[in-house]
């Protein structure tokens, strides 16, 4: 088998966005049914930065930073939030954890039931019209490419592994953060927000590495379920369609 590249993607309500160490592409089916497609060179490429706890945070930053010129490029394009139903979802979770927060519940507790309302509104857009099936499509379209055979709608690196240790780490540092000053309490819960997002992060490439070990295994079940379950379903022809045309795009211009 010759060496394939890494790659990353992201389901969109209507196409997929694949990512490549140098380049993306996305492709999108329009409401007339045509399949456009847009791919240019990352302005920004997270994999330079090696230190760890921060190489994790520039990975995210190469992702986001796609997603504008993405739109520009294909207006059509639907991200997953841009919903009503998970905005208003966005809003209860606030008010949820605010309520939690003012709970007789013991501080552990707190931030563990928090960690999973916050994932609330993402749940809620995967499964919201074709953004499931999709996930389902990229995940098929990359694992093919990696194993050279048909694969299923599952993918060991898929974000959704990043679940369980996001919320421990989430949970330990929201803990740290309050006992912190009154005043200083704001800074310090952004602060824990980013070093959990830099040590789930570590821990997810911990997990990738070693994923035969039992620590590694239950770390990564809540991702693979949520996968199993919610996240992704069965795509369609026309779906696996425009996830190959992503996929393509993206390969061309990293090879060219």
């Amino acid at each position: 088998m010759s060496e394939k590249l890494r790659l990353g993607g992201m389901a969109l309500g209507n196409g997929v966005l694949v990512h490549g160490p140098t380049a993306w592409a996305c492709a999108v089916r329009t409401e007339d049914g045509e399949v456009k497609i847009a791919a240019e060179r990352k302005r920004l490429v997270g994999s330079r930065v090696t230190v760890p706890l921060l190489r994790g945070p520039a990975r995210l930053a190469e992702a986001f930073a796609v997603l504008p010129r993405m739109k520009r490029a294909l207006p059509e394009a639907k991200l997953p939030f841009e919903g009503p139903g998970v905005l208003f979802s966005m809003a209860g979770t606030a008010a949820a954890v605010q309520l939690l927060r003012r709970s007789r519940l013991n501080e552990a507790a707190q931030e563990l039931i928090g960690g999973l309302l916050a994932a609330a509104p993402a749940v809620l857009s995967v499964r919201s019209g074709s953004l499931a099936a999709y996930h389902g499509a990229e995940h098929i379209a990359i694992g093919s490419y990696e194993q050279d055979a048909p694969t299923q709608k599952e993918h060991e690196r898929c974000g959704s592994h990043l679940v369980g240790p996001l919320l421990l780490t989430a949970a330990a540092a929201n803990m740290l953060a309050s006992r912190a000053p009154r005043e200083a309490r704001p800074a310090a819960r952004l602060a824990a927000s980013l070093g959990a997002v830099a040590a789930s992060t570590e821990i997810f490439g911990w997990m990738q590495r070693h994923p035969g070990t039992r620590l590694a295994r239950a770390l990564a079940l809540p991702g693979h379920e949520l996968q199993h379950r919610l996240s992704t379903a069965e795509p369609t022809e026309d779906q696996l369609e425009v996830a190959r045309a992503a996929l393509a795009a993206c390969l061309e211009l990293e090879e060219s």
